[in-house]
């Protein structure tokens, strides 16, 4: 079953159809068509299975004349025929944990097939449905985190300033920008990631920032980066000037 991010965050109830296996109405389970009779296989006389023996070796495999029922139907129920047992679309309500995983494997007791009235009946059999995310086009999950990328100006990025993010709850959380902050810094958001599972606890979230470099710019905007790099320095942009020191002292090693 796959279902949204948000529904594996606030959990949901829901309907499902499902093909059961159920009993044959016309021959209630048996198989044979009304009247007539099962008989026990001559083959394997009723065991199901046949031995043969190879050297020191003793080979069991099912009987090949009643395909290992143990029992032959000369006349088969036309309607299911001669299984016993027919598919049913069947309506079930399930309900899905707030918190779950990819992966998750959920149990419906009691609601799986019908057991096989020709191999002695008994209790119904389980369902389990495992549950698929969708991937989502703000968050990524890790367990009960969430990772969002929140791409942002470079001015914003070099003044500071504030960006509004959006919560898998639905909600909005505002983000203070430390001036001068770089591509690739996270920023933590306590308690706004997805729900625990049978828990009321909840994961962080945390906010990766992306400085994004302007395009197509004006010619006075252009105009305005020249006399903006004109009146750089080593403070200004400290990595990039540490890095071509590096580089410097390289060649000049490499020349020595």
């Amino acid at each position: 079953m796959e279902i949204t991010l948000e529904e594996a965050f606030a959990g949901k109830d829901m309907e499902i159809n499902v093909p059961i296996a159920e009993d044959c109405e016309r021959c209630d389970g048996i198989g044979a068509e009304p009247g007539a009779k099962v008989e026990t296989c001559s083959t394997c006389g009723g065991a199901g299975r046949v031995r043969t023996q190879q050297g020191f070796f003793t080979m069991e495999r099912p009987c090949s004349t009643c395909g290992g029922q143990g029992e032959y139907v000369s006349n088969p129920c036309t309607s299911c025929d001669g299984q016993g047992q027919q598919r049913v679309e069947t309506t079930l309500d399930v309900s899905i944990p707030a918190g779950v995983e990819d992966g998750t494997r959920i149990r419906l007791t009691g609601q799986g097939d019908a057991a096989p009235k020709r191999q002695g009946g008994g209790a119904r059999g389980d369902l389990y449905l495992f549950i698929s995310l969708k991937p989502h086009e703000l968050f990524e999950r890790d367990s009960a985190n969430l990772y969002c990328r929140a791409p942002m100006t470079m001015t914003t990025a070099a003044l500071g300033g504030e960006i509004e993010i959006p919560t898998i709850d639905g909600g909005r959380s505002k983000v203070k920008i430390p001036e001068g902050s770089q591509s690739g810094k996270r920023m933590r958001l306590k308690g706004k990631g997805m729900s625990v599972l049978r828990s009321n606890a909840r994961g962080d979230m945390y906010v990766e920032l992306s400085v994004e470099t302007p395009t197509k710019l004006t010619k006075r905007q252009r105009e305005l980066l020249q006399e903006f790099e004109s009146e750089s320095g080593r403070d200004t942009s400290p990595a990039s000037e540490n890095f071509l020191g590096k580089a410097k002292r390289f060649w000049e090693g490499l020349t020595d």
